[in-house]
């Protein structure tokens, strides 16, 4: 059995604005649970709830055991001490728009001798600058950490509108914008196979890289958030802010070090590489549809409660960057709701070799590929072809080499959700796998022109059957490149 060492953090107080949300429910509770019980949470430490319901620390405290006794498997659930974790969390009414409910958590960061201070804003968006206002008004926000959730702003402007309002009050270098596909192990293991390995650098081009495709396939649907994403949809929703950051990683220069400010000015650069997408060209080059209903399920524009919405639900779309690492190399990426199967994934496509000894054979050659697969199932495979053995001639065969975690790494282990290292992170003070201001303004320059062509086409997002591969666009789009995706299979 593997077992990882736990490298303690300082004792802290995390303040959670939206305790009673969905995410704390279902994660941050949950992910804070497992890092106590591996003894990463000292003892003096305090997660400290907010939210507008009227409860009290006792009652929040019932219900977080609760919340983990459905979030955490029954193999890692200990009563005895889910009951000494509830007991580092504190609940307090808050109305983040009345001056007259910050006075109790006032006092009880005053009081605190934790050195380290966070606050996770796990709320709308639109309450972002009132509590950052708060924070500043009452001088809490001095030598503190401030932690915020995607979406940063709805489009270029607004982000930089959000990103004056928090940076009237807080330094970049205490800002830790969350982006969770960043936290999770094959993400990491991603930068440890390309930096920390000879192997594959010499290959890591245009020269040896014949495309990359970048999929983040989900099978709910919107799921009761109906009215909330269609004034969202995939291209902010999932694209802006995950897929591009994993094109970061995936197409990044090796930094000089490993830093946060370095890895994250190798991303930034490409970004900035990114061939602009507008007019026409961003209409041949980007598919976008809407899911249809399915038996016992509902389509989009049911959900929605809008019979007239063109918001995406689906994003395809082929990227090109600017480089001399990449030039000629196309990056394909693809997210969608209500999909085939819930996977996320990373393809590298090697070339083909450029002449083949076999002479007639049965199988063909295939191009090798890797495949980085970050949901389900944690791991890395290389396909790579071998001679099928046994008597009766010679014939190929495409094999894999497994490198999945779970299966490497003992019976007892379990894979870390992504909120695990990016919490502990935040309470080292390391910003390496969050999101700089630039990077999301980056981001934003390149996705804009893309929606604005949408919105200036009139031409609505093209219709797919739910649970399938997506619209028939998305096919067309990596076809006309005499190119296929890979299937959507979990």
């Amino acid at each position: 059995m593997m077992t990882s060492k736990i490298i303690p953090v300082d004792p802290f107080d995390l303040v959670i604005f939206g305790i009673t949300g969905d995410l704390a429910r279902r994660k941050l509770i949950p992910v804070l649970y497992y890092r106590f019980i591996d003894g990463q949470i000292p003892k003096s430490s305090r997660i400290i709830g907010l939210a507008r319901s009227a409860f009290s620390t006792q009652q929040f405290r019932n219900q977080a055991r609760e919340a983990l006794k459905q979030a955490v498997s029954e193999k890692h659930f200990d009563p005895a001490l889910a009951k000494r974790f509830v007991s580092c969390l504190h609940y307090i009414k808050n109305d983040v728009n009345s001056d007259e409910d910050w006075g109790e958590l006032q006092k009880m960061l005053k009081d605190s001798d934790n050195k380290v201070l966070a606050f996770y804003l796990s709320v709308a968006p639109v309450l972002f600058s009132p509590i950052v206002k708060q924070l500043g008004r009452l001088n809490l926000a001095k030598n503190s950490r401030l932690v915020v959730e995607k979406p940063f702003g709805h489009d270029l402007a607004s982000a930089r509108k959000l990103k004056s309002q928090i940076g009237a009050v807080y330094n970049e270098h205490a800002i830790y914008r969350i982006d969770h596909y960043l936290g999770k192990e094959t993400v990491q293991n991603l930068m440890a196979l390309r930096f920390a390995n000879k192997l594959f650098e010499p290959l890591w081009n245009t020269n040896h890289v014949d495309h990359i495709q970048i999929t983040a396939a989900e099978t709910l649907g919107v799921e009761g958030r109906g009215e909330y994403y269609d004034n969202i949809g995939a291209m902010r929703d999932m694209v802006q802010n995950h897929l591009l950051q994993l094109l970061c990683l995936t197409a990044m220069e090796p930094p000089y070090k490993f830093d946060a400010d370095a890895m994250r000015d190798e991303k930034l650069k490409v970004l900035r590489a990114l061939q602009p997408l507008t007019g026409e060209e961003a209409l041949r080059k980007t598919v976008r549809g809407q899911y249809l209903a399915a038996p016992g399920a509902p389509g989009y524009l049911e959900e929605s409660h809008n019979k007239d919405s063109q918001t995406e639900t689906f994003v395809a779309l082929k990227a090109q960057i600017n480089s001399w690492r990449w030039a000629g190399t196309p990056f394909y990426l693809r997210t969608g709701k209500r999909l085939r199967s819930q996977v996320a994934e990373i393809v590298i496509t090697f070339r083909s070799t450029p002449h083949s000894i076999f002479g007639e054979i049965d199988t063909p050659i295939r191009p090798n590929a890797l495949v980085i697969r970050l949901q389900p199932d944690e791991g890395l495979n290389l396909f790579i072809m071998t001679k099928d053995p046994g008597p009766g001639g010679f014939r190929l065969r495409e094999t894999p080499l497994d490198m999945t975690f779970a299966g490497n790494s003992g019976d007892d282990w379990r894979p870390p959700d992504a909120y695990e290292r990016l919490i502990m992170d935040i309470i080292r003070g390391n910003q390496t796998l969050f999101m700089r201001d630039d990077e999301v303004e980056a981001a934003w320059e390149w996705i804009d022109p893309i929606m604005m062509a949408w919105k200036n086409s009139g031409v609505p997002p093209e219709s797919y059957d739910s649970y399938s591969s997506g619209p028939a666009g998305a096919v067309e789009l990596i076809v006309r490149d005499n190119r296929r995706w890979r299937d959507i299979v979990a």
